[in-house]
C-alpha cells in the first residue's frame, strides 16, 4: 500500500495499520491504545475519522456486554470500558458534533438498558445542555423524564409510597415540558396517561404521609395531608380514600 500510494505513507499511517491489526484479531484493548496515539500525536491525519469509528465499533461492542480481560486471565463485562471510551470519543470530537453527541447517546441509552437510571438521567441532562432543541433535544427530555420516574418504579410496586417523591415531581415537570414542546409525539408515546400515572402515585404518597401521621397519633398533620390529597389530585383513587378517612372522627 505504501509503494502503490505514497501519498498515504507516513508515522500515522504505520499506527492506524498496527492498530487495525489489532483490531481484527479482537485485542481491543491494544486496538484503542494505538488508535489513541494516532488520535494524539496526528490530530490533524486523514485517518483521524476512521481512527474514531473504529472506537466507537469498539465501545459499541463493550456496552453490548463484551468481554474484556482482566490480570491476565479474569473475563468481565466491558460495560466501563465502553463507557470510558465513549467518553474520550465525545471529549476529542466535541458534544456539538455528530460523533460526539452519537458516542454521549450511547453513553445515556447503555446506562437505561441496565437500569442504571440516575447515571442515564445524568446523561441525558448533560446533553440537552448542547442540544436544547431539534430532535437530539426532544429525545434527551424524554429520557430525563423516563429516567426520573423509572426511578421510583423500582421493584417492589409495594414499596413505592415509601421512596422519595422528589422523583416524582421532576419526571412530571419533565413530561409536562415534552407534551408541550413536542405535541404530536407526547400524543403517540401516550404521555397523559404517563402524567394521570403519576398524580396516582403522588396522591398515594401524600396520603401515606398522612397514614404514617395519623399511626403516631398526630391527627392535625394527618388530615393536613388527607386535605392535600383531596384538593390537589380530586380524581384519584387516592382522594377516595382520603375524603373516606377525613370523615372519620
Amino acid at each position: 500500500l505504501k509503494k502503490d500510494f505514497p501519498e498515504i505513507a507516513g508515522p500515522d499511517f504505520d499506527i492506524f495499520v498496527k492498530a487495525e491489526i489489532f483490531y481484527c484479531r479482537g485485542r481491543f484493548t491494544k486496538a484503542v491504545r494505538n488508535y489513541n496515539k494516532l488520535l494524539t500525536e496526528f490530530s490533524k491525519s486523514k485517518l483521524t475519522e476512521a481512527a474514531l469509528d473504529r472506537e466507537f465499533a469498539i465501545a459499541t461492542a463493550y456496552l453490548g456486554g463484551r468481554k474484556k480481560t482482566l490480570l491476565g486471565f479474569i473475563r468481565i463485562k466491558g460495560y466501563a470500558e465502553g463507557v470510558r471510551i465513549m467518553e474520550k470519543i465525545t471529549d476529542r470530537a466535541g458534544l456539538d458534533t455528530q460523533m460526539g453527541i452519537k458516542a454521549s447517546v450511547a453513553v445515556a441509552e447503555s446506562y437505561e438498558s441496565r437500569k442504571k437510571y440516575n447515571e442515564a438521567f445524568l446523561k441525558w441532562w448533560e446533553i440537552s445542555l448542547e442540544w436544547e432543541i431539534g430532535p437530539v433535544g426532544r429525545d434527551a427530555l424524554l429520557g430525563m423524564a423516563r429516567c426520573k420516574h423509572a426511578v421510583y418504579n423500582k421493584p417492589p410496586e409495594h414499596k413505592r409510597p415509601f421512596y422519595d417523591a422528589s422523583c416524582l415531581s421532576s419526571a412530571k415537570s419533565y413530561y409536562g415540558r415534552f407534551k408541550l414542546l413536542y405535541p404530536k409525539d407526547a400524543a403517540e408515546i401516550g404521555v397523559d396517561e404517563i402524567l394521570s400515572r403519576i398524580d396516582e402515585q403522588l396522591a398515594c404518597k401524600h396520603l401515606s404521609i398522612g397514614r404514617y401521621y395519623q399511626r403516631a397519633g398526630n391527627r392535625q398533620a394527618a388530615n393536613l395531608y388527607y386535605d392535600m390529597v383531596v384538593n390537589d389530585w380530586p380524581e384519584s383513587k387516592a382522594a377516595q380514600e382520603a375524603k373516606e378517612l377525613l370523615a372519620k372522627k
